[in-house]
């Protein structure tokens, strides 16, 4: 039966690859839309599934999500009038609501499957180190893409509405990372025609792909959320928790036995000297049983480890341990190959619930060296730990996933922490090194593309300061919090100190442009600091000083753990605001 329907669903998918024209045609008229949802639109599932003009009221090309739909939903009734009975055939009939949730996920899957294979096609023949690098580095990207759409039609089953609507949080994320990747491929070829001929490829695939989003933000804002299980918790006991997430009355005896019951006995060890189990890390990787289903753990020694190091997908439940940031540290230069591209990191993560505790990460490229990325995750539920994550420009990618880093120091110069992972710092220090001569510092450069993408870049309790080598100069050197890379990027700065090194206007423009000064979401709340004076901030329609109830919303509880996997990693984290 299963079978019949999935049949039917792409059967209808045809209509829409005919209309495909009209849809690219659509795209450009309808690109930008607000960065965040007006209050007005969360209201209930019932009143948004009743029109498709309410089903795509936020997507950003409205009117090809409303195209789809119309080929995609039941044939409405009409009244004696003539007028269509859109809300009756579909408000009134779960079955049909299903049908079209799971229609708009087909259609994504089926038009990327497309696109793979036309995108083959792109740069045939080319012999250019860094176009063969790019299509490289595309080939991997779209099969990512590929999957994690297959992953978010997985998750739909046979599932009635309401249990969609459960699920809807899990397969956002699912399609931002398919969609992130196809935008990372086209990003990476830097010959403007090969890059507007990859982007024509990739049209159909990210349209459809955005209108589902589109559809599936309309529908998970109607879930209604349970209570902060932090605000529960301090009420019931009369307490509040401290910076480590423990309640302010455990004693230390029981944080360590705390600490202790989320450990495990390593299942390999690493060491130079040939007293582990393995010389690099790497080999200890590769080691990892493909049967391996709970928590494998990798203990690796002190020492300076010269690899380059890729946990991939598949190699799942990984936890690497070392004996201190600046005691275990991994580190390298990719820049040093001919034609190195963002995807090649020293160390670099794209299997998911992957844990990094007291380890460094080197990128020894130096200020002139670009891209040169020390660590760069790409994988649902990664946490780094007491890590050091070091280097100068494009630091630390945060390409895609859920994400959290806690007690770490991140150091660098340009965009150093840039990706569109949902992501939050939480009492890290963020480190500005010296840029190279004539160049201004950046921290951020976060690459959400689309409004209903639950991404960002969230910094809580943290600390902005400059390198010791460095404080003098930065006084003499513009140093911002941010810029945006894409349309609708995302960072907000809560509860942090920000010394005096951060410029007053505290954001800079991307490339001069303005229109992106509208459509970004950039915020700061409760912060301290010399650097945090709120009167000369950019006077930008997308910048804003929040509310409490607003900060709430970038919490880790809120932004990354609705479903409270990070209780399963052992590490410290504050579920709320912090005050």
């Amino acid at each position: 039966m299963a079978k019949k329907v999935v049949a039917g669903l792409l059967a209808s998918l045809l209509v829409v690859v005919v209309c495909a024209g009209a849809i690219i045609t659509l795209v450009h008229s309808t690109k930008k839309a607000t960065s965040d949802l007006p209050s007005s639109l969360h209201t209930t599932s019932k009143a948004m599934i009743r029109t498709p003009n309410s089903l795509c009221a936020t997507a950003l090309h409205r009117e090809s999500c409303e195209l789809m739909l119309s080929n995609l939903a039941p044939k409405p009734s009409r009244s004696s009038a003539g007028n269509h009975l859109f809300d009756v055939s579909l408000a009134r009939n779960p079955s049909a609501q299903t049908q079209v949730f799971k229609s708009f996920i087909e259609v994504t899957l089926s038009e990327l499957e497309a696109a793979v294979k036309k995108s083959a096609d792109v740069a045939n023949g080319k012999v250019a180190g860094k176009t063969v690098a790019a299509k490289t580095d595309c080939e991997k990207l779209l099969t990512d893409a590929l999957q994690y759409a297959k992953d978010a039609v997985a998750l739909l089953g046979d599932k009635d509405i309401e249990s969609l609507k459960a699920e809807a949080n899990d397969i956002g994320f699912k399609l931002t990372a398919a969609m992130t990747y196809m935008y990372t491929c086209v990003d990476g070829f830097h010959d403007p025609k090969l890059n507007a001929e990859m982007d024509h490829t990739l049209t159909n695939a990210t349209v459809t792909g955005s209108n589902a989003l589109g559809v599936i933000n309309t529908i998970s804002s109607s879930v209604v959320k349970p209570k902060s299980r932090q605000a529960a918790s301090r009420k019931l006991l009369g307490y509040g928790v401290d910076r480590q997430g423990y309640p302010t009355w455990l004693s230390t005896g029981e944080r360590k036995l705390l600490e202790k019951a989320a450990s495990k006995k390593a299942d390999a060890t690493v060491a130079q000297d040939g007293s582990g189990d393995y010389k690099t890390i790497s080999e200890a990787i590769d080691a990892i049983p493909s049967s391996n289903t709970g928590r494998y753990v990798i203990y690796v020694k002190e020492g300076i480890y010269d690899e380059t190091v890729l946990v991939p997908r598949g190699k799942e439940n990984v936890m690497m341990y070392g004996d201190g940031m600046d005691k275990t540290i991994v580190t390298g230069n990719p820049a040093d190959s001919a034609h190195v591209t963002k995807l090649q990191a020293v160390f670099a993560v794209d299997g998911q619930n992957f844990i990094a505790k007291d380890m460094g990460f080197r990128n020894t490229a130096g200020a002139i060296g670009w891209p040169a990325v020390a660590v760069r995750t790409g994988a649902e539920y990664i946490t780094f730990y007491k890590c050091q994550i070091d280097g100068y420009q494009d630091t630390l990618y945060t390409l895609s996933g859920r994400q959290f880093f806690r007690d770490c120091t991140i150091s660098g110069t340009i965009d150093f922490i840039f990706g569109n992972a949902a992501v939050v710092f939480q009492n890290c220090k963020i480190v500005l090194n010296t840029p190279q001569s004539g160049a201004q510092n950046v921290i951020t450069a976060n690459g959400r593309t689309d409004p209903n993408m639950n991404t960002g870049i969230v910094f809580h309790g943290c600390e902005i300061i400059a390198a010791e080598d460095f404080k003098e100069k930065s006084k003499t050197i513009a140093n911002y919090l941010g810029r945006p890379w894409k349309d609708y990027s995302r960072t907000i700065i809560m509860e942090s100190t920000i010394d005096e090194l951060i410029h007053p206007e505290g954001w800079m423009p991307w490339m001069k442009d303005k229109a992106r000064q509208s459509t970004v979401s950039y915020a700061e709340y409760g912060n301290k600091g010399p650097g945090a004076t709120a009167e000369q901030r950019v006077k930008w329609p997308g910048f804003h000083m929040l509310s409490k109830g607003e900060a709430a919303k970038y919490t880790v509880e809120s932004f990354i753990d609705d479903s409270g996997w990070l209780a399963s990693t052992g590490i410290p984290s504050t579920a709320g605001l912090m005050s």
